[in-house]
């Protein structure tokens, strides 16, 4: 390639060889340089942005991959999180029910686990939130899993005291009253018979001759077995495990002492006019952890389900209390 350039002189209308300056001579090189540069940058920019490397592509399917396993593992744990939710509620709401036992607290079911900076040891892992947020939930169903699993040992203590409890809880009217004519007054606000007022009665009224039988309602303890001074005259009292207690006051006579055991139907005094009273009758009551209850609803055993739906009718009646 020739290094000299034919050059017209437009005042002596000659054309003549002219050596080519320097720059003249670099200037396609640099030009070819730099626009082989910027192609070079962009096709760089592209493969990273569009393309990758063959490394980053491996990388990136990994990187799917294993969250693709996350999230079947996170579908898993919710999956465990429903099942044990199901087992919380029929714990609850069947087996305790069947054996008069308080659900288990929701502040120790759901309480939290650990501190505040349990998880801080996976800040400086990639996917980071998605690796807490996986650990949480796994820390989260293996306290349920522990609350769930003393809940069941109790539950089956409960079982195995089953036919104690059946035996225990009263279950009878505490007089022979067939025909349901014997109860003067049930529980609720009634009419006081001295004060005139209505007052809150914590037991049923069954009325009889002096010297009727009084049975006990359920398997258990005398606790009390004394003349009450407070209006109740000569009273009965029997502990019968399970939170459970029963009152037989104004009796005539008492057969039992403190500290004997009793049986369901056995019996323990006579029916009186001792105390507070108008009249020979039996005041009754049942006490589910100390906070009296209605006692129609321990009659189960001695009356046919009509017979219990004449008493619930008959309880709503206004009446006056024998004591």
């Amino acid at each position: 390639m020739s290094r000299r350039e034919l050059r017209f002189d437009s005042e002596s209308l000659k054309i003549f060889n002219q050596e080519k300056s320097l720059w003249r001579k670099l200037k396609p090189w640099v030009f070819s340089f730099f626009l082989g540069l910027f192609l070079a940058i962009i096709f760089v920019i592209f493969f990273n942005d569009f393309i990758g490397t063959p490394k980053e592509k491996v990388l990136e399917e990994q990187l799917d991959a294993y969250k693709f396993r996350y999230r079947i593992l996170n579908d898993k744990i919710d999956l465990m999180q429903e099942v044990l939710s199901e087992l919380q509620d029929r714990d609850d709401n069947i087996y305790r029910m069947i054996f008069e036992s308080e659900p288990v607290p929701s502040s120790v079911r759901d309480g939290g686990v650990g501190g505040i900076d349990r998880y801080g040891h996976l800040d400086d892992i990639d996917n980071t939130s998605i690796i807490k947020n996986t650990y949480k939930k796994l820390d989260a169903v293996a306290l349920k899993m522990v609350v769930q699993s003393i809940s069941f040992d109790e539950v089956y203590k409960l079982a195995k005291n089953k036919e104690a409890m059946v035996a225990s809880i009263p279950a009878i009217q505490p007089v022979s009253n067939t025909d349901l004519r014997r109860i003067a007054s049930y529980f609720g606000y009634r009419t006081d018979p001295f004060y005139k007022i209505t007052k809150f009665h914590e037991g049923i009224d069954f009325t009889g001759a002096v010297g009727t039988l009084i049975y006990a309602t359920g398997n258990g303890k005398v606790v009390y077995s004394k003349y009450n001074s407070g209006g109740y005259g000569n009273t009965v009292q029997i502990d019968h495990g399970f939170g459970y207690t029963t009152v037989y006051a104004h009796l005539h006579k008492i057969n039992v002492r403190v500290g004997q055991q009793v049986k369901r139907g056995e019996i323990i005094g006579t029916m009186g006019n001792t105390g507070k009273s108008t009249g020979p009758h039996l005041h009754y009551e049942v006490r589910k952890g100390g906070v009296a209850v209605n006692p129609i609803y321990f009659f189960f055993n001695d009356i046919t389900p009509e017979q219990y739906q004449q008493m619930i009718e008959l309880s709503k009646v206004p009446s006056q209390t024998m004591d």
